[in-house]
């Protein structure tokens, strides 16, 4: 008889493949049974899932590792049979997660209708307890008796703080801030959503809904008894007397942050489903700064005076007697806006980020990025600026910025960037969030979520600056108002064991590489001609320099009137600030102005004036034609397709310009199509542009 020769790990891998898959008939089969249809079954189903998504991800893992080196004997097709192999494993996961997230959705709109039914079932078996109180008196002893009253008396109480949602008020509230909700005493309010900072989503009579703090609140009981007792009465009357004053609402830590939690915790279902299946790690959440510009655009910030843009801190700020401008000032003897030092001035490099947790299959990363911001523990004190990272296949762990490129940098990719503010608080410190824009494979839905985030404080406990460094900066996980989360459990940082595995152990935690860099005096000088509170890339600073300057020569210079609040006719003030959120045209300004600019002879970059007219004339020809011409696709964040159309467009305009001299022949082309004129492309509106002193 011939040996058997042994089976090679492809074969085997293959073989539990085909278990594997049995496995997931099977309970696909009994799913669809109507058994399954019991909450226990679906608890049952559902646990299996996960024990099976984790079984075949155990055996996706390994078949990554095998290589053809590894097998005892020949394997015709080797590669081909391993992308199959590894095709049924993604497909048994797909399976697997469209099962668990159909009986979670189950789960949660059968939540109303199980509720239900159990207080109706709690009320049919109290009136038979209170049937059968006599005869089980009769049978069991006394002791036994007080530790069932006990027990159910517990168990009515915490049903009772569980399926309780109408509570009555009892006091009158105004409402703070927009999205709170106004009520008086003795008001019926239906509660939909509590919250752990203590302000609940609510709906009164007329259907309005609103945040309410829940120390106005108490628990409304339908049937209270007219036969009520005497005893009963005193107690409301104890109660009555304690309410006369107005209860303390509990102090929110800052303004925009209850309207951010509001939003992350419609997301969280979504993430919730995602962390279960696996495909995110433990400590990703929706984005925290993603949140704060998208209410922000939907109108419902309502942090006054402290917007997340850089258009808007690049404007200037009035005065308290609202007569001049507090940050714009001019200068007489040098002719130009006078320069303004602040309390913080600094520059940072981006270097990379290390050991970033990988989402699972089941998503699309369309962009990996760090936002960061000026931050004091409580609220955002700055504009919100965006670097985009790039990542090798090779190492898809670690993400880099300020990449080697043919020509000019992309705005977006730097990672020099500049920081100024005004602020005093001793807590200030830089708030960086590392994130991902995805799309669910599945569903095509589009997200945005947070990989980690570290605060960095710019002043030690005695209030001098930290020194200008090199920082290793290590993750955490969840979102900035949530402590001791962390960005992935299977690399925990409480690691115990050996002082060597400790350190092996650091060295695999998730991390982002900062350098502050100190100020020579030109660095200094120049920064001192920004805003006083402003975020950005430091390839843009002399265009936004040359903005400040154009708005000191019409609002300060230009003005036949210091109290005339008119419309100013002037393209570039009523135009730059949309460059701040378009990239691409920004960064075809900067190719223009660095090709003209080249031109110039030393005595002609040494003037100033003669810089500014040279400017508006590259400003004239390469953005204003941009801006409102219809091939140009709408800028859309981390769009593949939008943002290669919008390129080619801009690269084709730019290219015709130079050959052309000019773009009055693209202007005049038929080919060319523009929007039509609206004033506001012309239109300087001072008094509705300038920022708010934040509240």
């Amino acid at each position: 008889m011939l040996p058997r020769w042994p089976r090679g790990p492809l074969r085997c891998l293959q073989h539990r493949g085909q278990e594997l898959k049995q496995q997931v008939d099977s309970l696909l089969s009994e799913s669809r049974l109507k058994g399954a249809l019991e909450a226990s079954k679906k608890r049952d189903i559902y646990q299996r899932c996960i024990q099976l998504k984790q079984a075949i991800d155990e055996n996706k893992n390994t078949l990554q590792k095998l290589k053809k080196a590894d097998e005892p004997t020949p394997v015709g097709n080797y590669h081909q049979q391993k992308e199959e192999e590894h095709s049924l494993l993604d497909k048994l996961t797909h399976q697997l997660q469209e099962l668990a997230m159909s009986i979670s959705r189950e789960n949660i709109t059968e939540i109303g209708a199980l509720t239900e039914r159990k207080e109706d079932d709690d009320s049919a078996e109290g009136d038979e307890e209170e049937d059968d109180d006599d005869e089980e008196e009769s049978k069991e002893s006394g002791g036994e008796e007080e530790e069932t009253q006990e027990e159910e008396k517990q168990e009515n109480e915490s049903h009772q703080q569980a399926t309780s949602k109408e509570y009555t008020a009892v006091g009158n509230f105004t409402a703070q801030q927009a999205g709170d909700l106004t009520f008086k005493k003795g008001e019926i309010l239906l509660i939909i959503e509590k919250k752990p900072d203590g302000w609940w989503m609510a709906k009164n009579a007329k259907g309005n809904k609103g945040l309410v703090p829940k120390t106005y609140l108490e628990p409304y009981h339908k049937e209270e008894g007219q036969e009520s007792s005497e005893e009963g009465s005193e107690e409301d009357v104890e109660v009555g007397g304690e309410l006369a004053e107005e209860p303390e609402v509990k102090q929110r830590t800052g303004s925009h942050w209850s309207a951010v939690r509001k939003a992350l915790s419609e997301q969280i279902n979504t993430v919730d489903v995602l962390t279960t299946m696996g495909a995110i790690p433990t400590g990703f959440r929706p984005s925290t700064l993603v949140q704060l510009l998208e209410e922000e655009n939907k109108g419902k910030n309502i942090f006054a005076g402290n917007q997340f843009r850089a258009s808007y801190f690049l404007q200037p700020e009035l005065a308290p007697s609202q007569l001049a401008f507090r940050d714009l000032m001019w200068d007489a003897k040098t002719g130009t806006i006078r320069s303004r030092p602040s309390h913080v001035s600094l520059i940072l490099t981006l270097w990379s980020c290390k050991m970033i947790p990988l989402p699972g299959m089941s998503i699309q990363v369309l962009s990996r990025h760090v936002r960061l911001c000026l931050f004091d523990g409580n609220k955002v004190l700055s504009n919100i600026h965006t670097v985009r990272a790039t990542w090798q296949p090779k190492k898809p762990r670690t993400w880099t910025f300020s990449p080697q490129v043919t020509g000019i940098l992309p705005c977006l990719l730097d990672g020099d960037c500049f920081l100024r503010s005004n602020s005093l608080s001793p807590d200030l410190g830089i708030l960086f969030e590392l994130g991902i824009s995805y799309i669910r494979n599945s569903t095509g839905e589009r997200g945005e979520l947070s990989c980690g985030w570290v605060f960095l404080k710019l002043f030690d406990a005695s209030g001098i600056p930290i020194p200008a460094k090199t920082y290793e900066l290590f993750l955490n996980g969840g979102t900035p108002y949530e402590k001791g989360v962390e960005v992935d459990r299977s690399v925990s940082r409480r690691a115990h064991g050996s002082v060597f595995h400790q350190m092996m152990m650091m060295r695999r935690q998730p991390q982002l590489l900062v350098k502050l860099r100190s100020l020579n005096r030109r660095s200094r000088n120049i920064l001192s001609l920004l805003p006083e509170i402003l975020i950005g890339s430091m390839c843009c600073i002399q265009l936004l320099i040359f903005y400040r300057q154009i708005l000191g020569d019409v609002l300060l210079k230009g003005r036949m009137s210091m109290q005339s609040a008119d419309f100013i006719s002037n393209p570039v003030l009523a135009t730059f600030p949309k460059l701040l959120e378009q990239p691409d045209v920004m960064d075809a300004l900067r190719s223009s102005w660095a090709e003209k600019e080249s031109t110039l002879k030393r005595s002609e970059k040494r003037d100033g004036e003669f810089l500014k007219a040279v400017f508006l004339l590259v400003y004239h020809d390469c953005v204003v034609p941009l801006l409102h011409s219809t091939l140009l696709p709408p800028f859309r964040w981390a769009e593949e397709e939008t943002e290669a159309a919008r390129w080619k467009v801009i690269a084709d305009f730019l290219k015709q310009n130079q050959e052309n001299k000019g773009a009055l022949q693209a202007l005049l082309s038929p080919d060319g199509v523009h929007e039509p004129f609206d004033i506001s492309e012309q239109t300087y509106d001072f008094l509705g542009e300038i920022r708010k002193k934040a509240a």
